[in-house]
């Protein structure tokens, strides 16, 4: 669902032979890996094992996933569900029911069914849904039109589709953690798009994750230290078009089917990927108020949110740290 805001790695300026770094595209956006290395490890065909591995699981969970893709488990069920049950993977399941607790969470503000009306947007043609179309999407938006049986997935109104953007990158992070650890990798940096996780530390020191500035792609709003955490952008600036002075973006906004409104740029972090980059998406369309409110009630959530002043917001647990530091 989602953008993808983009967060900019703060690296130090001096680097260490045993620091391996790689960058490539893929799931829609700009994968970047750094981790440590204790002791040289044969490479095949110059990448190292772990690299590969992590490469490896992110085409996978794209061939799963990917709305364009017409063979992927996404795909196929946004093309068979309204007619019929369609039988899908134990890992898509699990998806789907995570989507749907967020859904039931956020009161709607999650929902994977946006699609429907996400679709009848073209940002690089700088084209939008007529009312008569948005009405028509709109009547098969919820998650309540998604019904979920022991293995299998139907879709209870015509014109419904899904799209796991707004869970996938963050379910993908998670899955690079873990085979990070399983490769005995305990300081490693691994983004894709807006949603990254930082594991251990960077030479004895916190990482230093900045948030972008949301109307400046060369600058950074704030830099925040951090360990052993997954961190997600949701921003309104990396899929956009200007209409009649409006911003139109493609954080879609479940109730409206329009873009949501009030917010620029929502960076949560959180224990889990997944959970980290469902919660942006769920803030960026709750609203500062309604948004900080959820997160003060869920634990080890953080969070920090621009609005369309500039004025920045933290949760009060953000708050609570730096009063304590100032003392």
């Amino acid at each position: 669902m989602r953008w993808m805001a983009c967060l900019v790695l703060l690296l130090g300026s001096t680097a260490h032979a045993d620091w391996q770094r790689s960058h490539w595209d893929v799931m829609g956006t700009r994968a970047t890996l750094e981790f440590w290395r204790d002791a040289p490890v044969a490479n095949h065909h110059g990448i190292d094992p772990v690299e590969q591995a992590i490469r490896d699981e992110f085409a996978r969970i794209n061939q799963l996933l990917s709305p364009w893709i017409a063979e992927s488990e996404l795909a196929q069920v946004n093309a068979r569900a309204a007619q019929q049950p369609v039988e899908i993977s134990p890992e898509f399941m699990q998806l789907l029911q995570r989507s749907k607790y967020y859904y039931r969470l956020t009161n709607g503000a999650f929902d994977v069914s946006f699609a429907g009306a996400g679709a009848l947007y073209d940002y690089r043609a700088a084209q939008q849904p007529d009312d008569a179309a948005l009405a028509r999407a709109r009547a098969c938006l919820g998650f309540d039109f998604v019904r979920l049986e022991q293995d299998s997935v139907r879709f209870t109104c015509n014109a419904v589709r899904i799209d796991l953007g707004g869970i996938a990158k963050g379910y993908a992070i998670d899955r690079a953690v873990s085979l990070l650890r399983e490769h005995g990798i305990s300081h490693a940096y691994i983004s894709l798009g807006g949603d990254s996780y930082v594991l251990g530390d960077r030479q004895g020191r916190p990482w230093q994750v900045g948030i972008r500035h949301p109307r400046d792609a060369e600058a950074v709003a704030m830099r925040v230290p951090v360990s052993d955490i997954a961190v997600s952008t949701s921003g309104d600036y990396e899929r956009f078009f200007i209409a009649n002075g409006e911003r139109i973006h493609h954080i879609i906004n479940p109730s409206t089917g329009k873009s949501s409104k009030g917010l620029v740029s929502v960076t949560i972090l959180a224990p889990q990927g997944i959970d980290a980059d469902a919660l942006s998406t769920s803030v960026f369309v709750l609203g500062k108020d309604r948004g900080l409110e959820l997160v003060n009630r869920l634990d080890n959530v953080s969070a920090i949110i621009i609005d369309d002043t500039g004025s920045v917001y933290y949760s009060d647990d953000l708050v609570s740290a730096d009063e304590a530091g100032a003392r």
